[in-house]
């Protein structure tokens, strides 16, 4: 805007510049039209040649106002008033046009007009240079109101951008850009405040998943506790038979079949715990991995009947009713499949604790499997949920069960990676977990 107001100054000075030149150009000594000078020399003729019979000048319509003196300067003759004080000298300071009258021998007068013709001109001049100032004016009125069009409806409204580009810079996303009916600029206006909306709600975004780290810290640090614990105790328990048996025994232990037994539950139960913390750590780095983008899988074709094999070695409770594998080969990481399949599995046994039934059938290109437990299954609106990370239902919130959230957003993510899907159901009899498995 200041430049635009230098401008305008600039332009007003040009106009008034111009306008004093044509006053200097146009000001100045004016010549007496070709008619008045003739009518000065008709004049003239008819006065010299009826000196004493002044009466003959009347009968002529001469187009001028005039005088005749004499040497004088008294007036002998005037087609109209004359002025008080009028002589030759007056004429040459005023511009009239003059001519001396004379005889045979000398000069005997002047005859001297009161007017030179050039009225029109000098009007018409008045006209342009007024004309001239007036157009001046207009347009300089014309570029102020522009200057301020501008500002209000341009300038303005990209000084407020800029001023909420600053808050936006500075994390206030509350405040709203204010857009005007008349703003030209409505719908680059809108786009801003949709931005600042968007960042409104990925910084809500960043704040809840930062939050929700947090909680899996927390949660980690008590599902690992529990575990450790367990090991501890387990291992201070061993411990002491051990000790309290090399106390009371000679040279040679002998133990018995229910101290065998005894330790080895024991010992199950330390394995059982350290598979738990191999399981919450496993869930941990791949997540972490997921995060960096460096979660890799390597797909190779697999007869399916590998998938069968997978669900036994996960199945430690031996509870899973295998259906008929289709003879197709699949196109998996065989290693993260056992992952995917490994949480399904724990994922049912700890929220079920139910028989899981799985089948299989082909379907455009896929192979579909179909995980399915018989427990109390997910509501409807938890569904599209229970696959994002860190997500525990409501069910978990009034229950005792361990968690952290991630077992199945893992297996959807890996899924993903080796161009499949897992898609989760629940129809009133537990809840269903369809793998689908791209063909080779």
């Amino acid at each position: 805007m200041k430049r635009y107001l230098t401008i305008l100054l600039s332009a007003g000075v040009l106009f008034i510049a111009a306008i004093l030149l044509l006053v200097l150009m146009t000001s100045g000594s004016y010549t007496a039209s070709r008619e008045h000078i003739t009518a000065l020399n008709d004049i003239a003729r008819t006065a010299e040649a009826h000196r004493t019979e002044f009466d003959v000048l009347e009968q002529t319509d001469f187009p001028a106002t005039f005088v005749i003196l004499d040497m004088t300067d008294h007036v002998l003759y005037a087609n109209a008033e004359a002025p008080d004080r009028i002589s030759v000298e007056t004429a040459i300071q005023k511009s009239y046009p003059y001519r001396y009258l004379t005889d045979e021998s000398s000069v005997w007068g002047s005859v001297i007009l009161l007017e030179d013709g050039m009225e029109r001109y000098r009007l018409l001049r008045t006209r342009m240079i007024a004309g001239m100032s007036v157009c001046a004016l207009l347009l300089l009125l014309g570029m102020v109101c522009f200057g301020i069009y501008l500002d209000r409806h341009i300038i303005a409204p990209f000084r407020r951008m800029k001023d909420f580009a600053g808050k936006v810079a500075e994390g206030q996303f509350d405040t709203p850009l204010a857009m005007d009916r008349d703003n030209l600029f409505g719908a680059f206006s809108e786009s801003f405040d949709i931005m600042r909306e968007e960042l409104a709600a990925s910084r809500q975004r960043e704040l809840d998943l930062q939050k929700k780290e947090r909680e899996l810290v927390a949660s980690l640090s008590h599902d690992l506790k529990t575990p450790v614990t367990g090991i501890q105790l387990a291992a201070e328990v061993l411990q002491m038979r051990l000790s309290v048996k090399a106390e009371t025994s000679g040279e040679e232990i002998v133990f018995q079949r229910d101290e065998i037994t005894s330790m080895t539950e024991g010992v199950e139960g330390i394995l059982q715990k350290s598979g738990q913390i191999n399981a919450l750590v496993s869930d941990l780095f791949a997540t972490t991995l997921d995060d960096l983008g460096e979660f890799k899988v390597s797909c190779r074709d697999e007869n399916a009947a590998v998938l069968g094999e997978l669900v036994k070695s996960c199945d430690d409770r031996h509870l899973a009713v295998m259906g008929e594998i289709p003879a197709v080969i699949v196109q998996i990481d065989t290693r993260r499949m056992a992952q995917v399949i490994g949480n399904i599995i724990s994922n049912s046994y700890k929220y079920a604790n139910t028989a899981i039934d799985t089948e299989f059938r082909l379907s455009e290109g896929f192979l579909e499997m179909r995980l399915q437990d018989h427990g109390p299954g997910v509501p409807q609106d938890e569904l599209e949920l229970i696959t994002n990370k860190f997500y525990r239902g409501k069910a978990w919130k009034e229950s005792d069960t361990d968690g952290n959230g991630l077992g199945l957003y893992i297996a959807r993510m890996l899924m993903k990676k080796m161009d499949g899907d897992l898609i989760a159901e629940s129809d009133g009899d537990g809840l269903a977990i369809t793998l689908v498995i791209p063909l080779s």
